[in-house]
């Protein structure tokens, strides 16, 4: 799918003489890129370059992301943003570098991270921690029965780890590895953060959702069947929490257990105001497609280019903990604080 952002007299196959941006997305199906276009759009008129918007058909598809930076180079493109859907892309990415263009990679680094000249990204592990802090302070002592609802189980991504291993890490329980999920023990103590004596956990499922409702609501019901008395659900990303919640209230067990998540729309503030989250961490896409859009337009006018702070892989762009429950210890923001900063309302 291939779309041209219109600005003032733009059209598809040709800048006008502007410097030139191409944005390439992951899929458009979920909120979160579809706030990333938005926020690029809108940037693109107030810096006077040229946008063209390109996405996958889903997570995962990489031959049309690939044709979407072929295009770019072709157009003539000063740079490209993109939400990688794997490292499949990467061989078209350093084509387009050998051509000259700038790239940024937005939300998830690319693997190895020095294909993007540059990223803009939230600090995912950190994101996971903050929930898995929240989630060991509220249990107080209670034993954990956790479902780990994960992003996939066909391929390694780095979101999906970081994410997963930040929540475990956050609870006081050691991940077992450094790239791969489900490597920690099934069984054992997780700490309290807040200064609590902390309390025994079962892992009692990792199942891939592929962030999906229909994929959050078919791991939930799966992880229920195996273990019924799971009591805190971790989930990669709202929706695929929005489909364990469905799962549990369709087996009357949303009293059961709480979920934590991590995204930050303003649907999913919603979501925790009215309890079917718990707490969510946030994210700020919006923010992370607008500055590349400026980075680009300044490279486009031969100014120099971002570069990363020493000893940092990307640009940090940002993660609170939004709780509709508060907990003594934990920091966190009212949903009226978190929804000032929310996307895709």
């Amino acid at each position: 799918m291939l779309l041209c952002a219109w600005l003032p007299l733009a059209a598809c196959g040709g800048n006008d003489g502007r410097t030139g941006v191409a944005l390439i997305l992951k899929t458009q199906a979920n909120p979160y890129f579809v706030s990333m276009e938005q926020a690029a759009i809108e940037e693109a008129k107030n810096s006077g370059v040229h946008l063209s918007v390109a996405s996958g058909t889903a997570d995962g598809d990489t031959q049309t992301q690939i044709n979407a930076i072929d295009t770019a180079i072709a157009r003539g493109d000063a740079g490209i943003l993109i939400t990688s859907n794997g490292a499949g892309v990467n061989a078209a990415l350093r084509q387009a570098e050998d051509y000259g263009l700038f790239v940024i990679a937005l939300d998830t680094p690319l693997d190895p991270v020095e294909t993007a000249d540059v990223t803009y990204a939230t600090d995912n592990f950190k994101a996971g921690k903050l929930i898995g802090e929240y989630a060991a302070a509220r249990l107080d002592g209670e034993k954990a029965v956790i479902a780990m609802l994960d992003l996939y189980d066909d391929q390694v991504v780095s979101v999906d780890i970081e994410r997963d291993h930040g929540f475990l890490t956050g609870m006081g329980i050691d991940p077992g590895s450094d790239s791969l999920n489900g490597k920690e023990a099934p069984k054992g103590s997780y700490q309290d953060p807040a200064g609590g004596e902390g309390g025994e956990y079962e892992i009692a499922c990792h199942q891939a959702t592929d962030g999906a409702i229909d994929g959050g609501r078919s791991a939930m019901e799966q992880c229920l069947s195996r273990n019924p008395d799971i009591n805190v659900v971790y989930s990669i990303n709202e929706p695929a929490g929005e489909g364990a919640y469905a799962a549990l209230r369709a087996g009357n067990r949303e009293d059961q257990a709480f979920i934590v998540t991590i995204d930050g729309s303003c649907k999913g503030m919603d979501d925790v105001e009215k309890g079917v989250f718990a707490a969510n961490a946030t994210q700020y896409p919006a923010e992370m497609a607008s500055l590349g859009v400026q980075a680009i337009a300044a490279v486009g006018k031969g100014d120099k280019p971002p570069s990363l702070p020493p000893g940092e892989d990307y640009l940090d762009t940002g993660t609170k903990l939004v709780a509709g429950e508060r907990v003594n210890g934990i920091e966190s923001q009212s949903v009226a604080e978190g929804s000032r900063t929310c996307w895709g309302g």
